[in-house]
Order: C-alpha cells, then structure tokens, then sequence
C-alpha cells in the first residue's frame, strides 16, 4: 500500500483513487473560494448596490494580471517538483521550493509598485466611469496591500499539493474562505465599509493562509522543505519555473485583455449595467471552471510523476480520467445557466434591470459551456507532462485567438449590439474546443505521446 502524503504513491496507486485522492481537496478548495466569490458578490449587491457589483467587475481584469504572475510561479514550480519527485532529483525539488518562494516576494512588489502608481489609469483604460471608479479603486487598495500575501500563499499551496499534501492544502484554503465569510458581513453591514471592508476580509484570510502554509515547509520531517542555499535563485531552476508556467500566465494575460475588451464594449451598447451582468455571469462561470481546474490541479501531480517516471500507460489513464471529469462538470454548468439563469441573477440584487440584462445574457453566453471541459483540461495535461509551448497554444485558443476578434466583430453583425457581445462567447467556445481535439488527435496519433513519447527538462 502506497504511504499516505508519500510522492512515490503517485506512481503505484491506483488512478482513479488517486485522482479522487488529489482532485476532492483541490475542488473543495477552489469550489469554495469561488462560492465566497459569488457571496461576496451578494453581499457588495445587497449592502452598497449594483455601481459596486460593476465597479467589482471592473477590478477583474486587474486581478488577473496580478494572478497571472502568482500562477505562473506556482503551477510552474509545482509541476517541475512533480516532475523532478518522479525523477528522484530531491535536490532540484528543494531549489524550485526556495526559488520559487523567493520569485513570490520579488514579482508580487513590483506589481504592487507599478499597481498603486497608474491605478485610477489602469482602471479608466478598462472602462470604469465616474459611478463604478470610486468602487473598483477602493476595492483594488486593499488588495495590492494584500498582493504579497496573495501571491506567496498561492505559489506555497500549488507546491504544498504536489508534494503529497492535497488535504492539508485543502484545509487551509477552506480556513481563508471561513475567515472571508465570516468578516465580510460584519465589514460591510455592521461597520459600514462598503466594497472597502469586503476586500480587507479577503485580506485577513490571505494573511492567515500564508502563516500557515510558509510553517509547513519549514518543518524538517516534510518530504519537501526549505533548506539551506534553496532561495539562491538559479537560472535553470528559474528558466524551467517561467517557461512552464507560461502557459497559465498567458491564458490569465488573454483572460485580462479579454475581461477589457468585454467591458468596454459592454459599456458602449449596454451601459454600467451590462458590466454588472457580466459580473454576475462571470461568478457563476468562474465556479464551474474552478471545480475544473480542481480536477486538473488533482491531475498534475499525478500526471508529472508518472511522464517523469515514463509510466506513460499512467499518464494517459489520468488524462482520460480526468477529461470525462470536466466535461460532465461544464455540462452541469452549461443546463443551469440554460435553465434557472433569472433565479441566480436576483441572488446578487433585487434591481430588476440588471436580473433581466444577467439573465439574458447568461443563456447566451453559456450556449457552448458543455464542451468547454474538453479545452481546459487538454491545455491543462500538456503543462502537467512539462509541453508549456503546446499548453500555451491552446490556452490562447479560447481567448485571444477566437473571443477578441469576436468581440470586435459580432456586435456589428445585423446590428446585434450587446447580443453580439455575448454570442462571441459561445462561438469562441466552439471554436476553440475543435481546435484543441485536432491537436489532441496528432499527439496521440503522429507524436505517439502515450506510448513512445521523449521529453527532457532543460
């Protein structure tokens, strides 16, 4: 019997336990972060008003960027420790802890930096208007305060999940999103501090979730923890973190511009309001994807072991596994938004306008969602077996190369306006989704990668 929190048990146990085994604490974990998402949502619509459910919107973009460079440092490290744990390399393993840790703390000040510096611009250029500017500012000057925090907590977590400890890693995201909960009525009901004191609950979380996961790797009797000379940052352990976490960053980077592009033209054909609906729709989107990604952050570890052992009949076991997985979730997602879209918008306000434009424009916007799955799972597994160009691709797919010309195009199409906004999302969906099984297809069929398949980390 594998060892309980062992690595090696990656690589003799048996699949579907253990995907279950890595992928029930990541669902758990991300499902509930997101669900605080959307009651911290419910709370901004309830107790400010629906300017602060868009100014919320707008911060979107912005927070991803930011996320962008905790997940490309996270995932990116978490993935080589996989890799480098099935190779028996315990050396590299601790160095990608170390830099990694000390990657956290460099990217995260000098976005906070830039971030405090051209905010009220940066927000402007995304589309906020003298109603929602006073929200999305507030909001975003919790934080950046809280962006170091944000970023080393992350960054542990991935690697903590990877290393054999998918519950702990559970049990401490779950311990952020109580602290959130709990704080962010009383900061927004009883002392009255608006989006302000919603951001500052997520703050006090953040700072809680990063105690606790920085003590873990400082414990000796871990398999994995920091040791001496492992925050002297190396060049290949650096190249390899950037280079496979790329694919996230990218796909986080399009999420972003994508977000921009969304907002201005939802202002220019449906106001303030129409920004508030893609909010709210982007909640619910978001938790679906999240429970995906839970899916996938159970396959990685998994999945890097076993490529790193070359036990590729493994690999493909997980692959597969996992992508039945997904699929069933984004189709759960795609018949809810399809049949109960006006119930879910009045969670987040009673203003009738703004349930009727969510409503509308969450059973359009979700026409495509079932097949989703295919394409977040797919780029996924390429990182995992350490392919960040492959993963790059076709994380661009959905948003950059399908979704921005779409945007720009369909509102024009017949006059369609903002239903031209959201249909390019579905068809982007579509598109993206077809690109991905043809690649799918020559990996497995030319490329053998279940079989025969050869690849090195520099």
């Amino acid at each position: 019997m594998p060892v309980k929190n062992s690595p090696q048990a990656l690589g003799t146990g048996n699949i579907g336990k253990l995907l279950i085994q890595y992928s029930l604490p990541a669902i758990i974990a991300t499902a509930a972060s997101s669900i605080y998402n959307i009651v911290d949502r419910i709370f901004i619509g309830q107790g400010v008003g629906p300017y602060a459910i868009s100014g919320l919107a707008l911060t979107l973009p912005l927070m991803n960027i930011f996320a962008a460079f905790g997940a490309m440092i996270g995932i990116g490290a978490s993935t080589m420790v996989s890799i480098y744990m099935g190779q028996k390399n315990q050396d590299d393993a601790v160095r990608t802890l170390g830099n990694a840790f000390v990657l956290n703390i460099i990217v995260s000040l000098i976005t906070s930096f830039f971030g405090f510096l051209f905010l009220d611009e940066i927000l402007i250029s995304m589309g906020a208007s003298q109603n929602t500017l006073p929200y999305a500012r507030e909001f975003m000057q919790i934080a950046l305060i809280g962006n170091l925090f944000v970023h080393v907590y992350l960054g542990l977590n991935h690697i903590m999940r990877a290393s054999g400890f998918p519950q702990k890693s559970m049990y401490i995201t779950l311990t952020t999103v109580a602290i959130n909960i709990t704080l962010a009525p009383i900061y927004i009901f009883v002392f009255k501090w608006g989006i302000r004191g919603a951001a500052l609950a997520t703050l006090c979380g953040q700072v809680v979730g990063t105690v606790i996961v920085f003590r873990h790797f400082t414990k000796t009797d871990r398999p994995l923890h920091f040791a001496q000379g492992c925050f002297r940052l190396k060049g290949k352990i650096v190249s390899n973190i950037f280079s496979i976490g790329l694919a996230n960053f990218m796909m986080l980077l399009c999420a972003s511009l994508v977000a921009v592009i969304m907002n201005r033209s939802l202002f220019r054909y449906g106001g303030d309001f129409a920004i508030g609906a893609f909010g709210i729709i982007n909640s619910l989107l978001n938790l679906i994807a999240m429970i995906v990604a839970g899916f996938n952050q159970g396959m990685q570890p998994i999945a890097g072991f076993n490529f790193g052992a070359r036990q590729l009949d493994r690999v493909k076991q997980v692959f597969k596994l996992t992508l039945v997985c997904g699929s069933a979730v984004t189709m759960l997602g795609f018949i809810a938004g399809e049949l109960c879209p006006r119930f879910m918008s009045s969670l987040f306000t009673t203003d009738n306008q703004l349930i009727e434009l969510s409503a509308h424009g969450m059973r359009i916007a979700m026409a495509a969602f079932a097949i989703v799955g295919i394409q977040m799972v797919t780029s996924n597994f390429f990182q995992s077996i350490g392919r960040p160009k492959i993963a790059i691709v076709l994380s661009m797919t959905r948003q950059l190369i399908f979704l921005i010309p779409l945007l720009l195009i369909m509102p024009h199409v017949g006059n369609l306006g903002l239903t031209g906004v959201w249909l390019s999302m579905p068809l982007s969906d579509t598109f993206a989704a077809i690109a991905t099984v043809g690649v799918l297809i020559y990996f497995v069929k030319v490329k053998k990668i279940f079989t025969n398949y050869e690849y090195k980390l520099k």
